[in-house]
């Protein structure tokens, strides 16, 4: 708390300082990617994924154009090879703790097995591939395709190796076993989330394969322990704790993941930043002599939410889309300094 004389009342001045924390959180729908891949259109899904990635700043001499054409299309065979292997695991990896604890590093191998070969640590590419385990058999991975400019970054995490339970006599097919089915890919953990592993881990692979040139780095984090909170400190959340994921605060983070089996667009998104509002504390005879940081804080808060309600109108296909809501999610810290 800073004092200063007041000459008017012979009272200590006195600052209040009120923070608000805001989060924009952003609801939709995602894209099943694994669902979709196995259809007649795969490699054009695949196509307008890899152009979510396209951050302006990504490319160095090439234009987004030519990046597209060095990474080259989504291999099918290999895709359906690697995931048919991943959803092998997908009965060791159930969470419903403490009768089932999922052992994320069988899945965790295949992502490796695919990865390493191209890795900086066995000389055979550019990938920088870590292993960080909090608890025996239960491992994240974090694969960064080095950018030539420290400062640029992008990131895709969220990809977990854990899934949901499945009781096989409730499913017309065995859910622990890739099945196709038409143009679907069938199995638990094919939309949420082990599909995405795979679908990421593939494009991680094209890119230590292709050595495109970036400004920015590209990281892929895949987690361990996201469909369980029961147990905590083995997968993001220790991640963030140890500092590991600090760097990827400087550049766009897209969180992959899903719990739809249909086709989808968006997910659940967050911007996080903060306002501080100072007032000024007086005597309660003279409150008009006072400033409500509050009151200020809330002022503020208003205009930001009609500007960015007139500058982002709901999209003319909103109901079609089936997006859910934008919210704004308030922390207020009221304090004397």
């Amino acid at each position: 708390m800073r004092s200063e004389s007041d000459n008017e009342g012979g009272h200590p001045k006195r600052c209040l300082d009120t923070e608000i924390s805001c989060r924009i959180r952003v609801l939709g729908r995602v894209l099943p990617l694994a669902w979709i891949t196995s259809s007649p259109h795969a490699l054009n899904s695949f196509s307008r994924f890899r152009r979510g990635i396209q951050h302006p700043a990504m490319a160095s001499a090439s234009s987004p154009s030519a990046l597209k054409e060095v990474l080259g299309e989504l291999d099918r065979g290999s895709y359906v090879t690697l995931l048919s292997k991943i959803i092998g695991e997908a009965r060791h990896v159930q969470n419903n703790p403490p009768d089932l604890i999922p052992k994320e590093d069988r899945v965790a191998r295949h992502v490796l097995d695919s990865l390493l070969p191209l890795s900086t640590s066995t000389g055979g590419g550019p990938l920088v591939v870590s292993h960080v385990s909090y608890a025996e058999g239960r491992g994240n991975v974090i694969v960064e395709y080095p950018g030539s400019d420290p400062a640029r970054i992008i990131s895709f995490v969220g990809c977990h190796m854990d899934v949901v339970t499945a009781d096989p006599t409730d499913w017309e097919f065995d859910p622990f076993s890739l099945s196709v089915d038409g143009d679907k890919l069938r199995g638990r953990g094919t939309t949420d989330c082990l599909g995405h592993v795979a679908l990421v881990t593939q494009l991680m692979r094209k890119l230590g394969e292709t050595k495109p040139t970036l400004k920015n780095t590209v990281v892929a984090v895949f987690i361990a322990n996201e469909e369980n909170s029961s147990v905590l400190g083995v997968g993001v959340d220790a991640l963030v704790k140890d500092g590991l994921l600090d760097k990827l605060k400087a550049g766009p983070l897209f969180w992959i993941d899903t719990a739809d089996k249909q086709p989808c667009i968006g997910t659940g998104g967050m911007i996080a930043w903060r306002l501080r509002a100072t007032g000024k504390l007086f005597h309660s005879g003279l409150p008009h002599k006072a400033i409500n940081p509050l009151e200020l804080a809330m002022e503020a808060l208003k205009e930001i939410q009609l500007r960015f309600y007139r500058d982002f109108p709901p999209h003319p296909k909103e109901e079609i889309l089936e997006v859910a809501s934008i919210r704004f999610q308030l922390n207020v810290q009221y304090q004397e300094m």
